[in-house]
């Protein structure tokens, strides 16, 4: 047993320098490749998250633009309707005076034609009484060979 352990140690002692260069390798790899390689990835996750960020940033702005141009959008829109209400209210407006001017004009029509129609009247009986007296005294001069008095 004294042997094994004899032939354990001298591989012990052996195995130092390996040990050792393995520890130095180590710390070398880790100042020369793995710290800078390390450095690259966090720059480039550093920048895609940037990136990502800036994108979501963009969107949400994009977001409130565009929530903006829809609310200017639906503002101009009722703002139009309210125009064109506006204006039909006022055409229905004209309207009701242009055909309350047409009734009031055609009652003064009516009334100019009844006034008229009423004096025709009133000259025709005028007209006709004085034909029918005239035409009475015919008849009596005619049946009674006499004029009447």
């Amino acid at each position: 047993m004294e042997a094994t352990l004899q032939a354990l140690g001298d591989l012990l002692i052996k195995a130092i320098p390996t040990f050792v260069l393995v520890v130095l390798l180590h710390f070398y790899l880790k100042s020369v490749f793995f710290g800078p390689l390390g450095r690259v990835l966090d720059q480039r996750r550093q920048a895609t998250e940037g990136v990502r960020q800036r994108a979501e940033e963009l969107l949400v702005r994009a977001a409130a633009r565009t929530a903006e141009y829809e609310e200017a959008i639906r503002n101009a829109r009722s703002e139009i309707y309210r125009e064109q209400e506006q204006l039909r209210q006022r055409w229905q407006q004209e309207h009701a005076r242009a055909v309350a001017e047409a009734r009031a004009a055609a009652r003064a029509m009516i009334e100019r034609a009844r006034g008229e129609l009423e004096s025709e009247l009133e000259d025709a009986r005028r007209i006709l009484q004085a034909r029918s007296r005239q035409l009475a005294a015919s008849i009596v001069e005619t049946v009674l060979g006499r004029r009447a008095a």
